[in-house]
């Protein structure tokens, strides 16, 4: 008889697990991850020049997205607000690249040919309706998720050296586009998909990086170009590692941008 229990309570948890994985990539609010404040070198000497200087940084605690914002998440705020949700100008180039284009169908994608301005949208909407404070992430709390926050190891990528461990990127995917999130190894953190996948859009101005130690900082005070961090399906390893960026206008948008929130302590 205790084997039948034991028979049952195995089969019960393997067919809810899935299920109840997908239902937290998709729900309003977003499922998020506390991530306790503390001090971090940003930036890299080894890497692109707007990596440099390498500079210390002190952070608050703050909590970030598990996930990036799925197309099920992005439409429950289109359909609330009235907002619209993206349109694929390329659709017949990516209708000749396998499944690039099903992002406008699959409920765990990330969301993605969304503007700098669409994702403020979808977090001011999530504010008013959670009654709490969310916005995107700076690009200082971003990198501090990715490198593991306190439980950092060091990694290259987020959550592994390996990169094929943490990221969807363009040798993986081989150009066929995005994968639901959540399907490869977290982070120190349990956070995924900060390497790989889509681009996400972070709150700061796109500069040059200070040399002096910063506290909570929030980037230039002006600027033409937004942050976007992480790499994404279409592109190689080297932009996906935890300190590579990049800074596109904020109206400018494709099939690589997607984002992620944060939320105050």
């Amino acid at each position: 008889m205790k084997y039948f229990v034991t028979f049952i309570l195995v089969l019960i948890f393997v067919i809810f697990l899935p299920t109840n994985n997908i239902i937290a990539q998709t729900t309003i609010p977003p499922t998020m991850i506390y991530v306790k404040g503390g001090s971090f070198k940003m930036g890299s000497n080894n890497g692109y020049p707007d990596e440099r200087p390498v500079h210390n940084v002190n952070l608050s605690d703050f909590y970030i997205s598990k996930y990036e914002i799925t197309v099920a998440q992005y439409r429950a705020f289109c359909n609330a607000t009235g907002h619209k949700m993206p349109i694929d100008p390329n659709k017949a180039w990516y209708e000749e690249h396998d499944n690039a284009v099903k992002w406008q169908w699959i409920d765990t994608y990330p969301i993605v040919y969304v503007t700098y301005y669409d994702a403020i949208a979808f977090c001011k909407w999530l504010s008013e309706t959670t009654h709490e404070t969310y916005t995107l992430p700076t690009e200082a709390q971003w990198e501090y998720a990715a490198r593991g926050g306190n439980q950092s190891k060091n990694y290259k990528y987020s959550g592994s050296n390996n990169i094929d461990e943490v990221a969807w990127y363009d040798e993986t995917t081989n150009e066929k586009g995005l994968r639901s999130v959540g399907k490869l190894k977290p982070n120190e953190l349990g956070i995924y998909d900060m390497s790989g996948n889509a681009w996400e859009w972070c709150l700061d101005f796109y500069g040059t990086y200070p040399s002096s130690s910063q506290r909570n900082p929030q980037g230039p005070s002006k600027g033409d170009f937004r942050v976007i961090r992480g790499g994404s399906w279409y592109y190689s390893e080297d932009m996906t590692k935890v300190t590579s960026r990049d800074g596109p206008k904020p109206t400018f948008t494709n099939y690589n941008y997607g984002f992620r929130v944060v939320k105050k302590k």
